[in-house]
Parts: C-alpha cells; sequence; structure tokens
C-alpha cells in the first residue's frame, strides 16, 4: 500500500480495499441518482470516506452521525457542514434536502419511526431518499458471526436489520417506495466476517457504530494493512462468487420520493 500523506489519502486507500464499502457506495449512487445542482445530505457515513466520495459528485452536501468520534472523522475529511445527531432529532429546517442518503445509521437509532419522521421532515416535496440498511434473514453464517462475538449489540445495532415491508411501514405515509434490492451475498459476507475477527485480534475496539476503521489504526498497524494490500486481489476473486448464490443479500437498499 502506497503510503497515504493526509486524512483523505489514507480514507481512499483503505476504502479502495474494502469490496463492500465499495459495493457499498456503489449502489447508494444509483438510486440516489444525480446530485450536482442539489442540496444534499448524507447520515451514517462510516469513517468519513463515503461523505467524501458523495460530495466528489457534485452538489451541496451536509454530513451528520450519531456520536463526537464519527463526526470528528468525518469533519477531518470533508471538513465543513458536518453535524452530530443527537436522539432522532435532524438539525436542519423542514424541507431542506433534495437528496438524503442514510447509509447504515437506521439500525443505530433509538427510535426508528421518530427518525423516519424526521427524514420526511427534512426531505423536500419531490425529492429521493436512499436507505442502506442490513437485510433482516435468519441464516448459518449470521449465526456463526454471533458466535463469535459479532452481535448486534456489540456493534451498536438497535435492531437487526429490515426487511422491505418494515421500510414501506416506516416511510409509506411520508414517501413513495421505489426500487430496492440487496447485495453482499454469501461470500461477501464471509470475507467481512472474517475481517471483523481479524481486527479484534489485533484489539480493534467496536463503538456505537460499529467496527470503524480510522487513521490510528492504519499507523499503529502498517505492516498488516500492506499485507492485507497484497491479499486483496485473492479476497476481491472470492466475492465475485456472490454471483453464484441464488439468495438475497445481507445488505438492502431502497430507494424513495418524498410525497
Amino acid at each position: 500500500m502506497p503510503e497515504p500523506r493526509d486524512a483523505r489519502e489514507w480514507a481512499v486507500a483503505l476504502f479502495r480495499r474494502s469490496v463492500l464499502k465499495q459495493r457499498k457506495l456503489a449502489e447508494v449512487t444509483s438510486l440516489l441518482g444525480p446530485t450536482e445542482g442539489h442540496r444534499c445530505l448524507d447520515l451514517g457515513s462510516d469513517n468519513g470516506v463515503v461523505s467524501l466520495l458523495l460530495r466528489q459528485g457534485g452538489g451541496n452536501w451536509a454530513s451528520g452521525d450519531l456520536t463526537d468520534d464519527a463526526v470528528a472523522s468525518i469533519r477531518s475529511l470533508v471538513e465543513t457542514d458536518v453535524h452530530l445527531v443527537q436522539g432522532d432529532r435532524l438539525p436542519f429546517p423542514d424541507a431542506t434536502f433534495d437528496r438524503v442518503a442514510v447509509v447504515d445509521m437506521l439500525e443505530h437509532v433509538p427510535d426508528d419511526e421518530a427518525f423516519a419522521a424526521e427524514l420526511g421532515r427534512v426531505t423536500k416535496p419531490g425529492g429521493r431518499l436512499v436507505v442502506n440498511t442490513p437485510h433482516l434473514k435468519k441464516t448459518a453464517l449470521r449465526r456463526l458471526r454471533y458466535a463469535l462475538g459479532q452481535t448486534d449489540e456489540k456493534h451498536g445495532h438497535l435492531r437487526p436489520g429490515y426487511t422491505l415491508g418494515r421500510l414501506h411501514a416506516l416511510f409509506g405515509s411520508a414517501f413513495e417506495m421505489g426500487p430496492h434490492r440487496t447485495y453482499s451475498r454469501f461470500f461477501s459476507e464471509a470475507v467481512d466476517t472474517a475481517i471483523n475477527a481479524a481486527l479484534e485480534r489485533m484489539g480493534k475496539q467496536s463503538s456505537a457504530k460499529g467496527m470503524v476503521v480510522t487513521q490510528a489504526d492504519l499507523s499503529r498497524h502498517r505492516r498488516t494493512f500492506r499485507l492485507w494490500s497484497l491479499v486483496y486481489p485473492m479476497v476481491w476473486a472470492v466475492t465475485r462468487l456472490d454471483a453464484l448464490v441464488p439468495a438475497s443479500g445481507y445488505m438492502l437498499v431502497a430507494a424513495a420520493e418524498r410525497r
């Protein structure tokens, strides 16, 4: 791995070695549509790299997250218009945003119904909402994750995930539900399980926003991340086997339009 020189470089370097994060961004942006010329909001963008890359697509963006550490990490990458979300209340006026992306945050908020109402409040009529969240399904692999200690509680999930029906129930009164799909099938999920297990062995602690890898982690375990760069092409190849799996994926992404 080339030696990152600043916060943005290390964040992008890690992103380019995460199949799941790259797929996540691709799914969100494909449903979000063009952002140039629009007022946009992203919520829950991990270490901030999703915020950074979304802003590079154009538009006037605000970002928000649930913890001080997450907000600080996002701010280190995008600098401006980054907000702490306290409880279920969003710190924005009514009908502010044309585009809203909720990326792995819905399962973390204390009251998802109140949060859904807030998303309806801050989205302009005709505005587009995209929600990315774990897909609620019971499988042997998910049971294995729990057995390894990778529980919902440990990753800050107040709910294990959502079905499309539950998203309809949450957002259907304010939004017209649109395209949706699942992704990250067995092989990608197995890789993610192994990565999280390895991070825990390295001493990485989970937080209220899950396992968030930071620049400090990269500096502390530089040799490990260099090794990961060498094996990443093989990992990428393993995740391509998802195409052979007929079952639905472990992640759910859905779009909706504000009524």
